[in-house]
């Protein structure tokens, strides 16, 4: 009868096993973080549009409205929470708003002109509308000398927008030429 042949073992493919599955275990954590910290990222991203595209949106509709140049102090209709230049906005549907858009400062003129009638198209209705006769002694200021009864006027809009949920901010100005009847840009305006 033959003895069977054992070689020594030294345990070496135990260990050897060990620490590759340390270095699985090492990248399956690594990735896992790091697929977590991309998700962060595009979340943030998301919020941050979402509040830059409030704010713009609140922006547009007040240059959209005729209470911007009339009463930049409550250019919104129907104001969020009873605030005069305060829009909410409910992003994700669920009947609760998630952003608040605010002009802060109010909405201010900037400067303005007085535009000449020969400046104007008559075949244009707006500028038809600001034409004016030169024969009058009385009325809108600044019409005897040639002038319309209109104006060009430059506004700045600062709309301050906040995310209640995600804590995203910004603060978006837009600078926005409108045409005035000339008795509103001289009230308004500096």
């Amino acid at each position: 009868m033959k003895a069977a042949f054992r070689p020594n073992q030294s345990g070496m493919a135990l260990v050897v096993g060990l620490i590759m599955l340390v270095v699985m275990t090492l990248v399956a954590v690594v990735s896992f973080k790091l697929a977590q910290t991309s998700m962060e990222v595009v979340g943030n991203m998301q919020a941050t549009n979402a509040v830059v595209a409030s704010a713009n949106s609140a922006v547009e509709e007040a240059i959209s409205t005729t209470r911007l140049t009339e009463s930049p102090g409550a250019v919104f209709i129907d104001p969020c929470g009873g605030n005069n230049n305060t829009r909410c906005f409910d992003v994700n549907d669920d009947g609760v708003s998630d952003i608040t858009v605010t002009l802060i400062p109010e909405p201010g003129c900037v400067s303005w002109r007085n535009i000449p009638n020969v400046e104007l198209d008559l075949s244009q209705e707006e500028d038809a509308n600001c034409t004016s006769g030169t024969s009058q002694l009385f009325g809108v200021e600044g019409v005897g000398a040639g002038n319309s009864i209109c104006a060009d006027s430059l506004w700045e809009i600062n709309a301050q927008a906040s995310d209640a949920v995600t804590a995203a901010n910004t603060v978006v100005t837009v600078g926005a030429a409108v045409r005035v009847p000339l008795d509103d840009v001289i009230t308004s305006c500096p």
